[in-house]
């Protein structure tokens, strides 16, 4: 049996969180800061390094992540965060809030290249929906699609629907929103409720 822990991204679960997103450490490669900042504040932040203005975000509260662990090596990265703290969601009229529920976002899921297909998505958004309900969250949402098979792995970081459903989310609405042509939807889970078997 494995064990597995979620930690916040912290100075301290950088490089893990790294080995999970940009193991070549390749600074074009996402950095997960699209959401998060502007381009030019990237670039005053970081100094011209997007690693860098990532780790200044890794210092700040909220930390804009979890990394999930599977007997202690990184295999999981989740962006989640009050939806206050995410700029571009804040702002966006595509995907728009369904109430003044002052909920939590998952706007992004990594799971590390070789450890694909073993359960690892299942682990790290129960980590990510403990982690915030620990900051109190109310609750968490994710912004998915519905693919119906396969998607184009581009895209694949937003999730899908059964993925969240899996995990105890139910659809509350919709956006105007698309990833890989597919309308992207409001999946909530209220903090306190059980995962679905």
């Amino acid at each position: 049996m494995s064990t597995w822990e979620t930690r916040p991204l912290t100075a301290a679960t950088f490089e893990d969180f790294a080995d999970v997103v940009n193991p070549r450490r390749r600074e074009n490669h996402c950095w997960c800061l699209s959401h998060r900042l502007p381009l030019k504040e990237i670039e005053a932040l970081g100094q011209g390094s997007r690693e860098q203005a990532m780790r200044c975000l890794a210092d700040r509260e909220p930390p804009p992540g979890v990394v999930t662990y599977r007997d202690g090596t990184p295999v999981g990265w989740c962006s989640i965060s009050p939806r206050s703290a995410i700029p571009r969601l804040q702002t966006s009229r595509l995907i728009r809030p369904v109430d003044d529920t002052p909920v939590w976002s998952i706007i992004c899921l990594v799971v590390r290249g070789g450890h694909r297909r073993q359960g690892v998505v299942r682990h790290m958004l129960e980590g990510a929906v403990e982690y915030a309900a620990r900051q109190g969250a109310p609750a968490v949402e994710a912004y998915p699609v519905d693919p119906g098979g396969r998607m184009d792995t581009t895209m694949a970081f937003v999730g899908t629907v059964s993925m969240f459903r899996g995990a105890g989310f139910s659809q509350v609405g919709t956006t105007d929103a698309v990833a890989s042509r597919m309308p992207r939807v409001v999946m909530r889970r209220d903090l306190g409720t059980a995962p679905s078997s």
